[in-house]
């Protein structure tokens, strides 16, 4: 039997891993910094605590018995969904999501974990059926499984994690082999979903140009702008705090605009080179909303300009093509299935984190895995990297 490879090249894809996360805390440090106390919210220590536990479940996935979390696959799908349902019911409520489960600031997102639990049954699933993905009940079976847990995220409601299980179904079931005109359908729908989120962007563009456009480019004018927005999206969350009245919730969500602006204004000011790291403007004034959640990638381009941000899209390249490397040279369906199901999950987190991030994709809440502020999404990310690495190991195995 041959041993697992330790070569240098079978080291590429931790090391990017842990780089991501080593980037990630040093910017949760500069989001959470006071400047005017010098004082920083110790959002960074937390960080480094789930960043520890989550290097050891890395780790024990790398060397886990990967036949065994196929053998268990449904059980630990059954009981994140039962994790889920007892979020909706006494879940803590943040940013208007009943989406945690804890005491105090202490707490996990189930709907997190539910991707990575979902990716391992759904492997069970296409692996179990075969060439019958290509019979239309059985491709609508395997697409239940996705549904059920979308549907309970949608109710917490939590849009942007429920979109995660659409790209992670197709990648899976075309691998899988199914029908292109299933596949083609269901992208359809999933796209279609996509716009109607993205309609009050859409309008918006559709409102630039000619002198408007000349007038966005006035500083005078942008001052204006800004201060509007944010005058009316604070009357709005007081209003609606004050009377429920759901009028009030909605005018709020122009507030929307704000934050656009503000990450594009971060990202342009950045230049080639950055600021510096502590010396963003926009991070350490705390005009950014989020800046260590949905918006880390804006404070990223501040301070290091953008020769940081290709730095950070190189190493997430990184795991992408060497995942794909790893995943395509599996022996076994099962490895195969479940490493682009992670894949997929990761690439559409990058793809709508950063577009958000740059103004060309709506604000629908995804974290940039591996980097944003949040022990759930962190662990999700690194138990998938150990998983494409317990894959690499097996593969290199006669």
């Amino acid at each position: 039997m041959k041993r697992p490879s330790l070569s240098p090249f079978d080291l590429m894809l931790p090391a990017a891993v842990l780089l991501l996360v080593a980037v990630g805390v040093l910017f949760i440090y500069s989001a959470g910094l006071d400047t005017g106390s010098a004082r920083s919210s110790g959002a960074w220590i937390r960080q480094l605590v789930w960043a520890a536990t989550g290097v050891a479940l890395m780790l024990f996935l790398t060397f886990f018995n990967l036949a065994t979390l196929r053998t268990y696959a449904l059980g630990i799908y059954a009981g994140n969904l039962l994790l889920i349902v007892v979020t909706l019911l006494f879940g803590r409520e943040v940013n208007g999501a009943r989406a945690w489960l804890g005491i105090g600031e202490l707490g996990v997102q189930p709907s997190e974990f539910m991707k990575i639990t979902t990716i391992l049954f759904l492997g069970v699933y296409f692996t179990g059926i075969g060439n019958g993905i290509r019979e239309l009940p059985r491709f609508l079976l395997g697409l239940l499984i996705i549904l059920v847990p979308m549907g309970l995220v949608m109710l917490q409601p939590d849009l942007g994690t429920a979109l995660v299980f659409i790209p992670i179904f197709l990648g899976m079931a075309f691998i899988a082999g199914a029908e292109a005109r299933h596949l083609a359908f269901l992208l359809a729908a999933g796209l279609a979903a996509v716009m109607l989120v993205a309609v009050p962007v859409v309008l918006t563009a559709m409102q630039r140009g000619g002198a408007v456009l000349g007038l966005i480019g006035d500083p005078t004018f942008l001052a204006y702008v800004l201060a509007a927005a944010a005058a009316v999206t604070g009357l709005a969350v007081l209003g609606w705090r004050w009377t429920k009245r759901r009028h009030f919730y909605w005018i709020a969500w122009t507030g929307a605009g704000w934050n656009i602006l503000q990450s594009v204004t971060a990202i342009g000011s950045g230049g080639l080179f950055g600021k510096g790291w502590l010396q963003g403007t926009q991070s350490q004034l705390q005009y950014l909303p989020q800046q260590s959640t949905d918006f880390i990638f804006s404070i990223l381009a501040e301070e290091w300009g953008f020769l940081g941000g290709v730095f950070v899209l190189g190493l997430f390249l990184v795991i992408l093509l060497r995942g794909l490397s790893v995943v395509w040279g599996s022996r076994e369906d099962y490895s195969l299935l479940t490493g682009t199901g992670i894949l997929a999950m990761l690439f559409f987190h990058v793809l709508v984190n950063i577009g958000m991030a740059m103004g060309i994709m709506p604000i629908t809440g995804i974290p940039l895995m591996l980097l944003s502020y949040g022990g759930s999404s962190l662990w999700t990310a690194l138990a998938g990297a150990g998983i494409l690495m317990n894959i690499n190991r097996r593969r290199h195995r006669y």
